[in-house]
């Protein structure tokens, strides 16, 4: 495929074609200074709709192990919650590059239609699991065929025009920072109804005999919801026919000739020897390792009983606290950040505030490449930070599960051992940031317009 390159010159090369939904999205951005906000709109939906399974599962995901009775002792629990929540993120990992060309070769509206059609399936699937093995089986495969991340990033930056193009990435960040609050609440509110709400659901009702379908089942009706928005939504690749490639051949070579653009059209195996990408992915997995983990651990730990050192929370009450802990982290993305990422270089921002570092890494890789490789880009990004997710739960319940068992340890006892080590890796971190700065030149080269 042709693609557009760093890309506006050569964009502009190829001249307009009525047929090509690329063209015609840029045609609308020359025509519209301002923002698009129904498509900004559109992608908050879809973003939401997509990013609320992830975590939604999380304060109940105790309860539900300890129900399917595959643990043989009450310790063991976190053990086997640890491989579901990393079921989600493994079925990822395998998918998220190969989303990521294909949205590159037929475009991202596709992907983000496929993506949305597998949520309401998988995820009510998980809600109605009967036994461990459903339940592992269909998070593996809603993260198998959720290969929304990387496309709509791209999408997000491609639907503006290059100065809203923070904007844009902002947005999808914020938005899922908004899953992460309300998701979470979703589980933790409706999970388990007809013991927390016994005058509206009966024990012998369908959300009386599988007790966690009723928060999946929201979900996908708002991802059905989601998936009729999107058919609203405008293809933003640029598909150009043979015929068209022909037809401006001597322009497009003329855009070609330059050592750039020839770097910038590079295939994707290429994208691993783009340092400022890689760079800025290796600490974005760092963080996104750390961030799972922790979410992961504090659910367990809230929930479990006190003689093992937890809370004995219910699980309204983790998604409670975890609903409000998202809710400053969206606080700051949509009333801080703006200012501060304007008089703030992405890097030193990175580094100062942890919070911020979700929106600043995909500036940092989405201006790293160009359009014609840039799902493919996010989808590198997407996979290599799905398997760090995927590792986090399934090492940090393994080590859960050994921490309730030394409860008398005289170094770092229960529960001590796990928060200790979750910190080790937030301070891990910031060394790690230091490599995407460099000595300067690197920061200067993908330094995004603000």
């Amino acid at each position: 495929m042709v693609g557009g390159g760093a890309g506006e010159p050569l964009r502009r090369a190829w001249g307009y074609h009525p047929e090509c939904p690329g063209c015609r999205v840029d045609r609308r951005k020359e025509e519209r200074e301002g923002i698009p906000y129904t498509e900004l709109s559109l992608i908050w939906l879809v973003t939401v709709s997509s990013t609320l399974p992830i975590q939604s599962l999380f304060p109940f995901l105790y309860f539900m192990i300890r129900d399917l009775h595959i643990a043989k002792q009450e310790e063991d629990i976190g053990f086997y919650a640890g491989f579901v929540g990393a079921s989600y993120m493994f079925g990822r990992a395998l998918s998220s590059v190969i989303w990521g060309i294909v949205a590159d070769k037929y475009g991202r509206k596709p992907i983000i239609i496929i993506t949305l059609i597998s949520i309401i399936i998988f995820n009510t699937l998980f809600g109605l699991s009967s036994s461990y093995w459903m339940a592992l089986t269909s998070r593996g495969l809603l993260g198998l065929m959720c290969g929304i991340l990387g496309p709509i990033k791209a999408y997000a930056t491609e639907v503006c025009r290059k100065e809203h193009g923070h904007l844009g990435l902002s947005l999808v960040s914020s938005s899922r920072g908004i899953g992460l609050i309300v998701g979470p609440a979703i589980g933790g509110y409706l999970a388990q109804p007809a013991d927390k709400y016994p005058s509206i659901f009966s024990e012998k009702s369908i959300f009386g005999r599988f007790p966690y379908f009723l928060p999946c089942l929201c979900i996908s009706l708002l991802a059905i919801v989601a998936l009729l928005a999107s058919f609203w939504l405008p293809e933003t690749l640029h598909k150009h026919t043979q015929d068209m490639v022909l037809e401006d051949s001597i322009s497009v070579e003329e855009g070609l000739s330059g050592p750039t653009a020839e770097e910038n059209s590079a295939g994707c195996l290429n994208l691993f020897t783009n340092w400022p990408l890689m760079s800025a992915i290796i600490a974005y997995c760092i963080f996104s390792l750390q961030d799972v983990a922790y979410a992961e651990v504090f659910s367990l730990w809230a929930v479990s009983d006190r003689k093992y050192g937890g809370l004995s929370f219910s699980s309204q009450d983790v998604g409670s606290v975890l609903a409000f802990s998202g809710l400053f982290l969206l606080v700051f993305q949509i009333l801080v950040y703006p200012s501060v990422a304007k008089s703030v270089e992405p890097i030193t921002l990175v580094r100062i505030v942890a919070v911020t570092t979700i929106t600043v890494f995909n500036i940092l890789m989405n201006d790293a490449v160009a359009q014609d490789v840039r799902a493919s880009a996010n989808g590198v990004a997407v996979t290599l930070m799905s398997i760090f997710k995927a590792i986090a739960p399934a090492i940090a319940g393994a080590i859960f599960a050994w921490a309730q068992r030394r409860q008398t340890a005289s170094f770092l006892p229960g529960d001590h051992l796990v928060f200790f080590m979750l910190n080790v890796f937030t301070v891990i971190g910031n060394p790690a940031v230091s490599l995407t700065g460099g000595s300067g030149p690197l920061l200067a080269e993908v330094k995004p317009d603000l």
